[in-house]
């Protein structure tokens, strides 16, 4: 009899659907359904950049770590790091990314070490 009383309460209860997760620039969001505590980035592929949507400038160094590209861009005589899903870039090319706020004093575990600025972006669009 309490076997048939507790799943009677328990099916009844509401169930709430789990707000889906945004990541902090907007643009990419966690999958629904992906379960909590997993691989926030698993599915996730970067996004589309229109041109002329920020910043633009040469890659001078490029390096892939833990599902993400570091790319140190130089835009009029001044060097950005920035960090996007993973993404094919080559030194030399010239690329454009959407402006944001950086991240100041990041650690990388990946990559053990601290970048003093850091713009996390949506994506990157390579120009031809």
């Amino acid at each position: 009899m309490l076997a048939i009383v507790t799943l009677a309460v328990v099916g009844c209860k509401k169930k709430e659907e789990a707000p889906k997760v945004g990541a902090p620039q907007g643009g990419m969001q966690m999958p629904a359904g992906a379960a909590p505590g997993g691989d926030p980035h698993a599915g996730l592929k970067p996004m589309e950049i229109p041109a002329g949507v920020g910043h633009k400038g040469k890659v001078v160094s490029t390096m892939d770590a833990a599902g993400y590209t570091y790319v140190e861009v130089e835009e009029k005589g001044q060097k950005v790091w920035v960090a996007v899903m993973q993404t094919k870039v080559k030194v030399g090319e010239i690329v454009e990314f959407p402006d944001a706020p950086p991240m100041v004093n990041f650690q990388s575990k990946s990559l053990k070490r601290t970048f003093d600025k850091i713009i996390f972006a949506p994506g990157l669009r390579i120009s031809k």
